[in-house]
């Protein structure tokens, strides 16, 4: 089968092909997905994982890309809740080869059905951000009716669903980015928008939730805007100012069956809308991993 690999950590980008690979093998309780479409992340070459596998042993070549749909070609030995021909999406596991790839190898726990009318491209763009967004608001933050969450990146992948989800539970939502973001943070649902680039982020005033997805100086800054008993929540990195009568909490998404399907039953019920960048065939991952590189919307490449 085709690849996109990386053997060469101080390569970057550059250390970015198109290789033959050998089939995957279907562990127990995996399946093996015939993958039709599939998403990245674009930091994701730093990542530990990319690199090594749970006992910290060098795994390269090895294959990035974590978010995919496609159909199960495979089951691996005592897998159970899924059958072969099904269409399913979800994400791979951080730690071993992912999504962009013809053929991959996935936990079964960590997909979930994919209904006949929702289009691979769309649902590869969802695994990520939807369960980035769901547990940062929710789970984590235990966002409410009437309570005002602050969005970083409302635009951006993450920020994009978050907004959506948060609007809909009948939160106020102040959407941050840049000012060619405003139109599509407010079209989403967020009530108002803060630039940047020219606003003063301390005149959101008083939130009970803020949700980051930048990091650094806004990090920082954000902590301030939390009232008391209100939650901050990152996945940029670990906070260094927490706010002062409030928690702070950095996570990492964790896949989960369930609530993947629920946002599949949005998509179909057009309650939730992932915007979709450039779609790229495979031979072009690489080119769209490239640094500083800004698309509106998240890249997907299609694997026909």
């Amino acid at each position: 089968m085709q690849a996109i690999i990386v053997r060469d950590r101080q390569a970057g980008v550059g250390g970015l092909s198109l290789s033959d690979m050998p089939y995957p093998h279907a562990a127990e309780n995996d399946v093996i997905v015939r993958v039709h479409a599939a998403g990245f992340t674009s930091g994701e070459l730093d990542w530990p994982g990319t690199w090594s596998d749970r006992a910290g042993r060098d795994r390269t070549p090895s294959v990035p890309g974590h978010e995919l749909s496609g159909v199960v070609a495979e089951l691996g030995y005592g897998t159970t809740g899924l059958t072969v021909g099904q269409r399913v999406f979800g994400l791979t596991d951080w730690t071993r080869n992912g999504s962009l790839a013809e053929y991959t190898a996935v936990e079964a726990r960590n997909l979930a059905p994919l209904p006949s009318d929702v289009d691979h491209t769309v649902a590869a763009a969802l695994p990520i951000s939807g369960l980035t967004a769901w547990q940062g608001l929710f789970d984590h933050a235990r966002l409410t009716t009437g309570q005002t969450v602050l969005i970083h990146g409302a635009a951006g992948g993450v920020g994009s669903i978050a907004v959506q989800l948060a609007h809909e539970i009948g939160a106020r939502v102040i959407g941050t980015g840049r000012a060619a973001d405003r139109d599509t943070a407010l079209r989403l649902g967020s009530d108002a928008f803060m630039d940047l680039g020219a606003d003063r982020l301390e005149d959101a005033g008083e939130v009970d939730v803020v949700f980051d997805v930048i990091g650094g100086e806004i990090l920082d800054r954000s902590a301030g805007l939390v009232r008391a008993g209100g939650t901050l929540v990152t996945i940029a990195e670990p906070p260094r100012v927490r706010p002062t009568d409030g928690r702070a909490v950095f996570f990492v998404v964790e896949p989960d069956r369930a609530r993947l399907t629920d946002l599949a039953q949005r998509l179909r019920d057009g309650r939730l809308q992932p915007i979709i960048g450039a779609v790229r065939p495979l031979p072009e991952a690489p080119a769209a991993f490239a640094p500083g590189r800004r698309a509106q919307g998240k890249t997907i490449i299609r694997i026909p």
